[in-house]
């Protein structure tokens, strides 16, 4: 997966039964690797990228999540393209798609209380303790120790996309160059496939990446610009202890 992943289990269960949920949700993880890492020659996506199979030829799950790409390339205007960089990659659907999968899962067995984090792209499900809310916090773009924001969620998707960890890498798929107009994107919706493959797609956008966001009634969002500026919808789920962050955070409201 190229990232770390952390599943912390919330409910009140038996030992052997959180370790096996766990078990299962890296095991998955595991398996997606193996099949979707760009690195690894064996690969599916390494195999059709050299046209040893066709699409057609693939697992179900490769069908599904090239289906998904396509789907997002249209809804998104191009922006999301999983071969923006003239050769396919569907890591920006695929982290998130898996996590989506592993918390399906873990909710199916039973196990509706947890939280799944893949390198800061984040699925909750239920609480952390009857009386509290799941909090995520999301990171400062230029101060490592630092929060912009901390979210206070349940049942939620919440995928950023970000040039702080590996620098320019979201491409413009219609200029072919790096994008650079924006920090950071932090997408809020139900599905953090999706979520994540819209903070790609406004990321790529730049500025008008914002005003994309803002026409959409099904999601929350967060930007953070170059220059500094920082933008988020009405509705952003902020921890209830976080209004301080809003103005002390180093940033300048847009």
């Amino acid at each position: 997966m190229g990232t770390a992943i952390s599943v912390d289990l919330a409910d009140d269960a038996e030992f052997e039964v959180l370790f096996e949920g766990a078990a299962q949700a890296f095991a998955w993880f595991r398996e997606v690797d193996e099949r979707f890492s760009t690195y690894k020659e064996h690969s599916e996506v390494s195999r059709l990228r050299r046209g040893e199979i066709t699409a057609a030829q693939g697992s179900a799950d490769l069908r599904q999540v090239l289906a998904a790409c396509a789907d997002l390339w249209s809804e998104t205007g191009g922006f999301f393209d999983a071969s923006a960089t003239g050769r396919l990659d569907p890591s920006g659907y695929v982290k998130g798609w898996s996590v989506q999968v592993a918390s399906d899962r873990l909710t199916a067995a039973g196990l509706v209380n947890h939280c799944i984090n893949a390198g800061g792209d984040v699925c909750v499900r239920g609480r952390p303790a009857p009386d509290r809310s799941w909090r995520v916090g999301i990171q400062h773009p230029w101060e490592r120790g630092r929060l912009a924001w901390v979210l206070s969620v349940g049942d939620a998707a919440v995928a950023t996309s970000g040039t702080y960890e590996r620098g320019l890498h979201v491409v413009d798929p219609f200029t072919g160059q790096p994008a650079a107009a924006l920090r950071s994107v932090t997408v809020v919706g139900t599905d953090l496939g999706s979520a994540d493959a819209y903070a790609t797609a406004a990321f790529a956008m730049g500025r008008a990446g914002i005003d994309w966001l803002a026409a959409r009634a099904d999601l929350e969002w967060a930007v953070i610009a170059e220059d500094g500026q920082a933008y988020r919808s009405p509705g952003l789920p902020l921890a209830a202890d976080d209004a301080t962050l809003d103005t002390e955070s180093g940033l300048h409201r847009g």
